[in-house]
């Protein structure tokens, strides 16, 4: 692997622009990491030329910005012109949209490449990047048992952190639902930040559940995801729920002093059954957090034990409606059964387009929807997820930030855990209250396992404060020191 695919993108930013390199060096070392890489699976589609065409135009001077000249991998729902976007579904398969995701155009605007589009969990439906038709993508990690047995990247966005952490980008794009950007950045050691609802615009991004999904960025660093978040952010009249908010300079706004923070650490999050080997970890981020200067105090968030059924009551019914879009008619696959009606061409393509845990998930919220339950269970769920809104705004008046933390394990085994759906599920127990409240929350890898995995510390923020969570996360990231790479095995 090339010397340039160990660099942050802020070193390579600064190397570019100083001379060291050339753009297209780092195009070309990128281009031959994802090329050597492809048994982790975790792109879908490879875009080498258009790495190396910015490349060039960036060493010409014809391109500039905080990204010019530098290759990101971009995850499979934002749209991408010209370029397959299929959600990681079948249903999808060979969609080449005409336009370009905000995200995207962002990106774009600040100077950065594109390596290719990467591997996820169909429609952001899942936690281990299993249930992606492309097949699974597979860790770079491997345990000390010397099983060599193939682990989950965690997802959705598996396939983005995979790329990040085995050195095939330098930085990519995510998106969170209830976890998906923060669980898969702690299981494969790297940094993920889900900004505030709104902060990033969700134009041409395909939707899971629109009161929820958030874009944000993965990378190898904090300082890494604070200048790709900058570029990402920004205000979308295309889009009805972009924040009308000026984007702070947070990467100018970086730093480890936490002198007069008050960090809380909620009482309900000692959850039993989770490993003496997290909570350990969180107790050494609170040590960590102290010696920056911060103050812990025990907060309560009583809800938090409703969030995850809440979540899977709101996330289902949302997505069985943005997914009544995909009917054969408009774009993608199209089945039609000799001699049947619309109605049979309707079931077909959705039977044959769809897989076994979207199917779960239109099934659950058409039946929360449905006439007889809609006030029993989708309404209900609304209520709590106020409830849980509000437990946050009064933990706020006592705390600055909020730790915990990020998944309830290091990585599992592929297969592991995709007979028991409800266990899979339990992947999410400490993102979703944060994803239910619009809040901003991060993970930072904070150590290994007794099997050599890494595991994340998970920072949540007030609305808005992505630069305290941003600060915490540099206090936590320069005191845990760097997280073992993965061994090269593929």
């Amino acid at each position: 692997m090339s010397e340039l695919t160990n660099k942050t993108i802020a070193e390579l930013r600064d190397g570019i622009a100083g001379g060291s390199f050339k753009a297209r060096e780092v195009a070309e070392a990128y281009n031959a990491a994802v090329a050597a890489g492809r048994a982790l699976n975790a792109y879908t589609v490879e875009t080498p030329d258009d790495a190396l065409a910015v490349a060039d135009a960036a060493d010409r001077g014809e391109i500039t910005g905080p990204l010019a000249g530098i290759p990101l991998g971009i995850k499979d729902l934002f749209a991408t012109e010209g370029v397959d976007t299929t959600s990681g579904s079948r249903i999808l398969k060979d969609f080449k949209p005409r336009y370009q995701s905000t995200v995207v155009a962002n990106l774009r605007k600040a100077g950065a490449g594109m390596l290719g589009k990467l591997n996820m969990d169909e429609f952001a439906m899942g936690s281990s990047n299993e249930t992606s038709a492309y097949g699974p993508v597979i860790s770079p990690w491997r345990r000390k048992d010397g099983s060599n047995a193939s682990l989950t990247p965690g997802g959705s966005s598996g396939g983005s952190a995979a790329a990040v952490s085995a050195g095939l980008a330098p930085g990519v794009t995510g998106t969170d639902t209830g976890g998906s950007i923060r669980q898969p950045a702690a299981f494969t050691g790297i940094c993920g930040i889900k900004p505030t609802y709104g902060r990033c615009s969700r134009w041409g991004i395909v939707s899971f559940a629109s009161s929820l999904d958030q874009a944000g960025p993965m990378a190898k660093t904090v300082r890494d995801c604070a200048i790709m978040l900058e570029a990402m952010s920004g205000f979308d009249p295309k889009d009805s729920t972009s924040l009308d908010e000026p984007v702070p300079q947070w990467e100018a706004g970086l730093s480890s002093n936490l002198k007069g923070k008050r960090v809380g650490i909620p009482k309900e999050y000692r959850i039993d059954g989770v490993p003496d080997e997290i909570n350990a970890l969180w107790d050494r981020g609170i040590e960590w957090l102290k010696d920056a200067g911060a103050e812990p105090v025990e907060i309560s968030l009583p809800h938090t034990k409703h969030a995850l059924p809440t979540y899977y009551i709101i996330a289902p019914a949302e997505a069985s409606s943005n997914l009544a879009r995909y009917d054969g008619v408009r774009y993608g696959l199209r089945e039609v059964p000799d001699g049947g009606n619309l109605d049979a061409m309707y079931s077909a393509t959705r039977a044959a387009g769809f897989g076994a845990e979207v199917k779960r998930r239109i099934m659950i919220g058409t039946y929360v929807l449905s006439a007889g339950f809609y006030d029993a269970y989708f309404t209900k769920a609304q209520r709590v997820r106020a409830l849980i809104k509000q437990d946050f705004r009064k933990a706020f008046e006592q705390c600055d930030l909020i730790l915990t933390p990020t998944a309830p394990s290091a990585a599992f085994g592929i297969g592991e855990k995709s007979d028991d759906p409800i266990a899979m599920y339990l992947n999410d127990v400490f993102a979703v209250p944060a994803s239910l409240a619009g809040l901003p929350a991060m993970s930072v890898p904070g150590g290994l396992d007794g099997q050599g995995l890494p595991l994340g510390l998970h920072l949540i923020g007030n609305e808005l404060d992505e630069q305290g969570v941003l600060n915490a996360a540099l206090a936590i990231e320069e005191r845990a020191g760097p997280t073992a790479r993965a061994e090269k095995w593929w």
